[in-house]
């Protein structure tokens, strides 16, 4: 069989087959299309400094590299994983003498921006301010959290999408014709790859060229669904544990229980499942879910993913994930209340701007003579004792204190009840005080 690699072997698939005009780039037609922001810039040949921000393998570096093309730029790339405020020196350094020497300007390309710390992050200002370089940033995060505020000032933010199974499609069709020899996919087998990529160009292009390693080592010119299973470890989605993208699954799986939908609220929790989430970790979202947006209205949810978080923790994954799907299920149909969640919300912010007041003196402790005969706990009605269990009239709240009513039962679930009960309790309180005001 013939060599499936007709360029330099020690390339990698992926680096060969970079885009060497942004017409060939897949994928970011809201940037790339016409009349759109990059393309224009591209057009009119005026460069500016910019963030791209977005998934692994949609061609942040490769827009970086064109751009130092098509403005005539000399390229330098720093990657904010190794470099320090040195390395950003070394590479004004370099620049200015580009700049003195041959007139051209300088694109500063820094991978992973969003590790860059602060005082890294400000070592790039006066180089970008000044114009010595246009600067280009790539991060997978979330740069209005991980980037300074000075800098983001300085930089138009593109957001770039993963990349369709259309467009690597013909990534794929378009990499087989240049660079195969004889090397074929059947149609189930390129789908299959084009799926497991995961909107990933490069991820793709990795794997074809793991593929296409194996096949010619075994003498093999067509590349089936059965033989790329056998040859490519089981591919997770894209996941990051602990970046924006990791935050907003987190983020869709709590609206989806919010908003009753256990269909929407088990993809999700799948999802993260799937891609490598910490099961121990979704069992304690679930958890505050419970408390946070079901309350009281079904207290028996609060029980049940706390039985869920202890199944998972004696199961493990993946047999305890069906315990956490189950969980996930009940919480999205069971009733809502955050009436809890809101009157604990109100209760601290009245605690933080309050003074400090005093405890009314029936309800102080009096385990002294001496504080008994200074009246503490004087007057006190012990609830038990009383008709129905409850001390009509007596207040529990500071003397000078209003009644605030945080706490709001909604018509849903057990609230219902609780909210008939409050009812009741506030009528006895009126029957025993009728000088105190109906509405109360």
């Amino acid at each position: 069989m013939a060599d499936f690699f007709v360029r330099d072997p020690k390339a990698p698939l992926a680096e060969r087959m970079r885009p060497a005009h942004f017409d060939e780039v897949v994928g970011q037609r809201h940037l790339l299309g016409p009349g759109k922001p990059l393309r224009l810039a591209f057009e009119a040949g005026q460069p500016h400094s910019m963030i791209l921000w977005g998934p692994p393998g949609v061609g942040k570096t490769t827009l970086a590299r064109l751009m130092a093309d098509a403005f005539d730029c000399t390229f330098i790339a720093i990657s904010a994983v190794f470099a320090g405020v040195k390395d950003i020196r070394a590479a004004m350094e370099t620049a200015q003498q580009t700049l003195n020497q041959t007139g051209q300007q300088t694109v500063l390309f820094v991978d992973e921006i969003h590790r860059f710390n602060k005082s890294q992050q400000d070592a790039l200002l006066p180089f970008v301010e000044s114009g010595l370089v246009v600067f280009v940033g790539a991060t997978t995060e979330n740069p209005s959290f991980e980037v300074n505020r000075a800098l983001l000032s300085r930089a138009q933010v593109h957001v770039l999408k993963a990349i369709d199974e259309q467009d690597l499609d013909a990534l794929l069709l378009r990499t087989v014709a240049v660079q195969g020899q004889g090397v074929t996919l059947t149609p189930g087998a390129a789908k299959q790859l084009v799926f497991t990529a995961d909107g990933d160009a490069r991820r793709l292009l990795n794997q074809l060229e793991i593929l296409c390693q194996s096949a010619q080592a075994q003498s093999l010119n067509e590349i089936d669904e059965v033989f790329l299973t056998a040859a490519l470890s089981e591919t997770r989605k894209g996941f990051d544990k602990g970046g924006d993208f990791f935050y907003d699954q987190i983020s869709a799986l709590h609206k989806s229980v919010r908003g009753s939908d256990p269909d929407a609220s088990l993809y999700w929790l799948v999802r993260m499942l799937d891609g490598g989430a910490d099961g121990r970790y979704l069992a304690r979202r679930l958890i505050r879910m419970a408390w946070e947006d079901i309350g009281l209205a079904d207290p028996r949810a609060i029980a049940l993913v706390h039985d869920a978080a202890d199944a998972y923790e004696r199961l493990g994954s993946p047999e305890g994930d069906l315990a956490l799907a189950q969980a996930a299920i009940y919480l999205a149909v069971a009733p809502k209340s955050n009436a809890g969640y809101q009157a604990y919300n109100q209760a601290r912010a009245f605690v933080s701007q309050d003074r400090s007041r005093d405890v009314p003196m029936h309800l102080r402790n009096a385990p002294t003579r001496l504080m008994k005969d200074m009246g503490h706990g004087k007057a006190y009605r012990y609830a038990h004792n009383e008709p129905n269990g409850y001390a009509a009239g007596q207040r529990y709240l500071p003397d000078d204190m209003a009644d605030p009513n945080w706490y709001t039962p909604t018509d849903r679930g057990l609230e219902t009840k609780i909210a008939q009960k409050l009812a009741q309790l506030r009528q006895w309180d009126r029957d025993a005080d009728p000088q105190k005001p109906k509405d109360e």
